[in-house]
């Protein structure tokens, strides 16, 4: 699938040139979407890696799923698309951090917590990924005053366009090359993805 430049590193396994793509739709404050997330990282970006069985074969693509239901969905994605702007290399260490402090950024523990407090956490839970990355992403999610939004604004819209045209409304939702693939869920395990791939992927 389509994907501007400057949101390469949303590419979390694979080689951008591979033929297959799965863009995977995950919200950081989902559980559903953390169970897949950590699965992603332990099964599919070694298969995909190099020397993995499908390395050059399939791609995959982080999609920023917004749920408005969840009051802080928008911040912790915002924040995520800071950091691959901030810092391309610590976005999905990022993203795995945020999927596994997500309790913190439940419903609940944000309810009286202003925006600016959340965004602070999140700034301090890269700090502890890349220290030097910190003031880059609070830059980042600085609001420009007025009605403006920040710097990852458009980049924030671009995501929630894309997952609307896309008929995606919850998270996790999975495309294999473009098309709603519902066969795929949470509880995969490795067993499950690789009998996916094994029966899509010609090698």
């Amino acid at each position: 699938m389509a994907l501007p430049p400057h949101l390469r590193p949303l590419i979390i396994a694979g080689t951008p040139d591979a033929p297959h793509t799965l863009d995977i739709f995950l919200d950081y404050v989902c559980p559903y979407s953390a169970k897949l997330a950590l699965t992603i990282d332990s099964v599919l970006v070694p298969l995909l890696g190099p020397g993995g069985e499908y390395h050059g074969k399939v791609k995959v693509i982080y999609r920023h799923q917004v749920q408005p239901w969840h009051a802080s969905s928008t911040l912790v994605n915002e924040a995520g698309l800071a950091v691959a702007r901030a810092s391309p290399e610590s976005f999905w260490p990022f993203s795995l951090r945020l999927f596994q402090a997500q309790n913190g950024y439940f419903d609940t523990p944000t309810a009286n917590e202003a925006p600016e407090v959340t965004r602070g956490r999140l700034a301090n839970l890269l700090e502890t990924i890349l220290p030097s990355a910190k003031k880059p992403f609070l830059d980042l999610v600085a609001l420009k005053g007025g009605n403006g939004g920040n710097a990852v604004t458009d980049d924030l819209k671009y995501t929630i366009k894309f997952s609307r045209q896309n008929g995606v409304h919850v998270s996790p939702t999975v495309l294999w090359d473009g098309l709603i693939e519902n066969k795929i869920e949470s509880s995969f395990t490795e067993k499950d993805w690789k009998d996916f791939l094994g029966k899509r992927v010609i090698l």
